[in-house]
């Protein structure tokens, strides 16, 4: 598996990964205006952020294609210590197989040894187990925090866990 800049013809793929709205809520939150989207909906939210440098999207692939995707941003623009991994996503027909765990030993590999941050964080929504076993399986540890982020998602409140991992 490798790692490459998101491409727009990207979207053709991911989207449809999305195979049911609950699972398209615990990936976008409420980020998207509504389910389901398309490869251009995907493209024009990204597109909003082109010119931002301390924002860009990831695809994981190998030699059978498009794998998985992630994007990688800096919370603070004026600090890069930080980077913050977002809209992780594994092709469907492939869970539950490593990809997700290899993905992201790629993504920190690349924040840690290229970026040179010193922490990696994510939010994930409590509902989404399996996420959470994979980015601990990663090494990540979950962080509590004073004000707990929730979104209203299909006529839920779910409440978003953040984890981090930080360099050794």
């Amino acid at each position: 598996m490798r790692l490459r800049p998101y491409k727009a013809c990207d979207a053709q793929t991911i989207t449809k990964w999305l195979k049911s709205e609950y699972a398209f809520h615990q990936w976008s939150a409420d980020r998207y205006e509504k389910y389901p989207i398309t490869a251009e909906d995907m493209n024009l939210y990204y597109d909003r952020d082109k010119d931002n440098e301390n924002i860009w999207g990831m695809t994981a692939f190998d030699d059978t294609g498009i794998i998985g995707h992630f994007t990688m941003r800096f919370p603070d623009e004026h600090n890069h210590d930080e980077i913050r991994l977002g809209f992780v996503i594994v092709d469907d027909m492939k869970r539950g197989k490593g990809y997700g765990k290899e993905m992201l030993s790629l993504a920190i590999e690349y924040a840690f040894d290229f970026i040179k941050v010193k922490k990696i964080s994510l939010g994930v929504f409590e509902n989404n187990m399996v996420a959470i076993e994979c980015y601990k399986s990663c090494g990540f540890r979950t962080v509590e925090l004073q004000e707990v982020e929730s979104y209203c998602c299909m006529g839920e409140v779910w409440k978003c866990m953040e984890m981090e991992l930080r360099r050794n």
